[in-house]
């Protein structure tokens, strides 16, 4: 019996062990030799990838991205993108007419594990590897890869010869590890949009032709062996007589590698104090006059979103003329650079942004795009409005509209969705970016603005380097304000319901007026009523959420605060009496912040947009 009993408690300790796993993430460390041939836009590389198994599994298949593949006649993005009721008008229906030398492809010719070949097979934009040998729990495995490939003509963030006549755009320029996490794998393939990718250290040596300049992820480290592009100003550096000179980078701890060439490149830097060192790389002609202020303002940015965000753990970042637009990459970005002043700053500071919310929290965009698109936007909006300023009531504003709009149009669906599956490219749009700052808005709305603001910090050092989930920000929110608010993740994240309050009624009997509201739409939200009367003064009725268990702590500046009894979630509507007559009453506002996104702003207040009952001073 006593046998028996021990056997049981050793099962339920190991039940119990396995349940309760530690937090756990892969790591890799990536050596990459590649040699670009910039007369046919085609290289060759090989690379030697240490892969860590930190799980609690035992891995017997791994799989790697080949995202080159996807720019070519019949791939998924190709069909994707003709195919989708809103087509991205930089793809189009271009992939399809892509002739032989302007396809890109990425083909595998040798692989090896642990000095072994290990069978693979190419699907697409992914090649599936079964393991010779499984990788258990806590051991590692050495791959081996050559590879070669050719540059797509510019079509989608990566390629050659994009639109303002840069050279080479080289993102999702090799075989990429997928990620793999408590999940399992994620072998996504490369159909339009978002990534999800290993931390490790790169180490990368980019051999070309000696009359372009190159800039990317990571320090190089060889400067002065090179002779070219990175010297100090005013040092005249002799450059070596070769046709090839071969660029030495190297990343740490970063989950992608970019790099970006071109023979008419401009370089220029500047030093953030405190901070890092910045680099700016463009063709200089009439058109990019504007690169010329911008280290100022990207200086500017990068110390804010320190300050507010968290502290940028690299000591340089680099601004690079390229791409299709702007898309953000470890350390660097790639934009298109012939803009105005406000557009280069605007497209610089949100690409900068994702510096923190994708390439150092980095969430899995292909599921969450809303917690780096959305963010992101969160962050370079505040950063963005106190360079420029103008943006109305509070610096989301368009993104409210946004969101507004698609609900209007009936095409919204849940901001769950997984990137690749929204049925519209604007939908996707505006859940990713609009949604996603609304709800980071929404959040400081809820729980008070000193609460959300050391809660943004928190999250984004407790979740560095990490992947972090949309619990796991719920969670860091709810440590800060002492509130529970799992019920405005489900709503907000995994519904399509909506918010809609109004003043139904409102009935005086002299020295008093008793207002009563109404919960028109699914979602709920606590209220925050501003009334404001002839003297001039303004109260504010904070009307918490009984399930919030609690009410935020710093209301915004009213000349009175006070707080009211909980408003229980199922009930329609919701009674509070004011202290003053009703002509002493000027305006009642159940949105005076706008920071609520109320589908419709005529119900919400006094005096009436819309027709309501109510019964004057007796």
């Amino acid at each position: 019996m006593n046998k028996l009993f021990s056997l049981a408690v050793v099962l339920l300790f190991c039940a119990s062990a396995e349940a309760q796993q530690t937090y756990w993430q892969q790591k890799m460390d990536c050596q990459i030799e590649v040699n670009m041939d910039v007369e046919t836009n085609k290289f060759t590389g090989k690379e030697t990838l240490t892969y860590y198994n930190q799980s609690p599994d035992t891995l017997k298949k791994a799989y790697f991205h080949l995202y080159f593949n996807a720019f070519q006649p019949g791939s998924m993005m190709d069909v994707r993108s003709r195919t989708i009721v809103d087509p991205d008008r930089r793809v189009g229906s271009r992939i399809s007419k892509l002739k032989e030398d302007e396809i890109g492809y990425q083909k595998i010719s040798k692989f090896e594990q642990n000095g072994k070949p290990a069978k693979f097979e190419i699907v697409g934009t992914v090649m599936e590897i079964t393991l010779n040998e499984p990788i258990l729990p806590g051991k590692k495995a050495t791959f081996k890869l050559e590879f070669n490939g050719q540059v797509p003509l510019q079509v989608r963030r990566a390629g050659r010869d994009n639109a303002e006549g840069i050279r080479l755009s080289m993102s999702q320029w090799y075989p990429k590890i997928a990620e793999y996490d408590f999940e399992g794998w994620h072998a996504d393939p490369y159909v339009a949009r978002e990534f999800y990718g290993v931390w490790g250290d790169f180490d990368v040596k980019i051999n070309i032709d000696s009359t372009y300049v190159v800039g990317g992820t990571g320090y190089l480290q060889n400067a002065q062996e090179i002779g070219h592009g990175y010297e100090k100003p005013g040092k005249q550096v002799k450059r070596p007589n070769s046709k090839n000179l071969t660029w030495h980078f190297k990343a740490p701890n970063v989950h992608d590698f970019m790099w970006a060439a071109d023979p008419d490149y401009t370089h220029v830097k500047t030093q953030v104090p405190n901070g890092p060192e910045l680099h700016f790389l463009y063709q200089k002609d009439s058109t990019t006059t504007n690169w010329d202020s911008l280290p100022k303002y990207a200086s500017q940015a990068i110390s804010m979103f320190s300050k507010q965000f968290g502290k940028y753990p690299y000591e340089q970042y680099s601004v690079i003329q390229g791409g299709d637009g702007g898309m953000e990459y470890p350390m660097a970005t790639l934009i298109t650079g012939k803009r105005g002043l406000k557009s280069l700053v605007g497209v610089t500071v949100h690409e900068m942004g994702h510096s923190w919310y994708q390439m150092i929290l980095a969430t899995n965009e292909a599921k969450y795009p809303w917690m780096d698109e959305g963010f992101c936007t969160y962050a370079s909006d505040i950063v963005e409005d106190s360079i420029f300023g103008g943006k109305g009531p509070h610096p989301h504003t368009g993104s409210y509209f946004g969101y507004k709009a698609l609900v209007k149009s009936g095409n919204q669906e849940p901001l769950a969705t997984k990137s690749d599956f929204y049925h519209t490219n604007r939908a996707y749009g505006i859940s990713a970016y609009s949604m996603g700052a609304v709800f980071a808005s929404q959040m400081r709305y809820i729980i008070g603005d000193q609460a959300f603001d050391r809660g943004m910090l928190r999250y984004f050092n407790t979740w560095k380097f990490k992947h972090p989930h949309p619990n796991d920000f719920v969670r860091v929110m709810e440590k800060e304000s002492g509130l529970e608010l799992d019920w405005y993740l489900n709503q907000w994240v995994y519904t399509v319901n909506t918010i809609d309050y109004s003043v139904k009624n409102i009935e005086s009997d002299g020295a008093k007026t008793e207002v009563t509201l109404e919960k028109i739409g699914r979602m709920p939200m606590p209220l925050e009523v501003a009334v404001k009367l002839t003297s001039g003064e303004t109260i504010g009725y904070n009307i918490p959420l009984e399930i919030m268990r609690g009410e935020k702590k710093d209301p915004a500046t009213y000349t009175k605060w006070v707080t009211l009894k909980d408003w229980p979630w199922p009930y329609p509507e919701y009674k509070f009496t004011i202290n003053y007559k009703l002509s002493e009453i000027e305006s009642i506002d159940v949105n005076p912040t706008k920071r609520m996104a109320d589908i419709d702003e005529d119900n919400d207040g006094y005096p009436f947009k819309k027709d309501v009952t109510f019964m004057g001073d007796n």
